[in-house]
C-alpha cells in the first residue's frame, strides 16, 4: 500500500499538538490499536522532530507519520530529515508545497477559499486541508466540489463524531481529527484503553461512509 493510501484508509488522520512527550508513545499506540492509520505531530509541540522519528520506527508499518503546522519550507525540510512521511500546513505557501514534493513527501496545504484550493493544487499539493472545517461545513465542500471535483479535500478543525460522517459524505477522502479524538483528559489519566474505544469510535464511522 503507498503512503497516502495508508494515510487516509481509516478514513481519520489524528491531529497530535503538544501534548506531554512521555506520553506521545502510548497515547499513538492506542491510536493505531483503534485502526487510525494516520498520525500528525504538530511542529510546535515540544520535542517534535524526535517524536516523529521514534514514532516512524515504532508505527510506520502501520501507519503514516507526519507533521503539522508547518509554515515554512525549513520546517517541512527539518520534518522530512527526521522521517515525516507527509507535511500538513495551516496556508498555501508555494516554496513549502514544492519543495515537498521534490522531496518525493506527500504535502497537504490548508485552504479557506477555492481560489487557495485550487492554487495549492495547481502548485503540486496531493491534498488540501479544508481548515478550519467547521466555520465552513459540509455544504462548503458540496458546493466547491462542483466545480473543482478531481481535487482531493481533508477537512480538519472541529472535526467531531457528530459531523465527521457529513464531511465525508460530500466526497472528502478523509478527516483531520484533533481534539475531539486527543482527549487531553484522557491523555492526563494514562487511559489509553478509553482513547483506543474512542478512535475506534471514529474510524467505524469514517468507514460506514467510505464503504457506500
Amino acid at each position: 500500500m503507498d503512503i497516502t493510501k495508508k494515510m487516509i484508509s481509516s478514513g481519520v488522520v489524528a491531529v497530535v499538538r503538544k501534548i506531554d512527550p512521555s506520553k506521545i508513545n502510548e497515547l499513538v499506540r492506542s491510536l493505531v490499536a483503534g485502526g487510525v492509520t494516520g498520525i500528525e505531530i504538530t511542529m510546535d509541540s515540544e520535542n517534535a522532530l524526535d517524536n516523529i522519528n521514534e514514532l516512524k520506527d515504532q508505527f510506520g508499518d502501520q501507519a503514516a507519520i507526519g507533521a503539522g503546522t508547518v509554515v515554512n519550507k525549513e520546517q517541512a525540510k527539518e520534518a522530512i530529515g527526521a522521517g515525516a512521511d507527509f507535511i500538513f500546513a495551516p496556508t498555501i505557501d508555494r516554496e513549502t508545497i514544492q519543495y515537498t514534493k521534490q522531496a518525493g513527501k506527500i504535502m497537504i496545504p490548508g485552504a479557506f477559499t477555492p481560489t487557495e484550493i485550487y492554487q495549492g493544487h495547481n502548485w503540486g499539493a496531493d491534498i488540501i486541508k479544508v481548515f478550519p472545517a467547521s466555520i465552513l461545513g459540509p455544504k462548503f465542500i458540496k458546493d466547491v466540489k462542483g466545480p473543482l471535483s478531481n481535487i482531493p479535500l481533508m477537512p480538519t478543525g472541529g472535526i467531531s463524531l457528530d459531523n465527521i460522517q457529513s464531511f465525508l459524505e460530500e466526497g472528502c477522502i478523509a478527516a483531520g481529527v484533533g481534539g475531539s479524538l486527543i482527549k487531553k483528559d484522557l491523555i492526563e489519566e494514562s487511559n489509553w484503553e478509553e482513547l483506543e474505544d474512542l478512535a475506534r469510535i471514529f474510524v467505524s464511522k469514517a468507514s460506514e461512509v467510505k464503504k457506500v
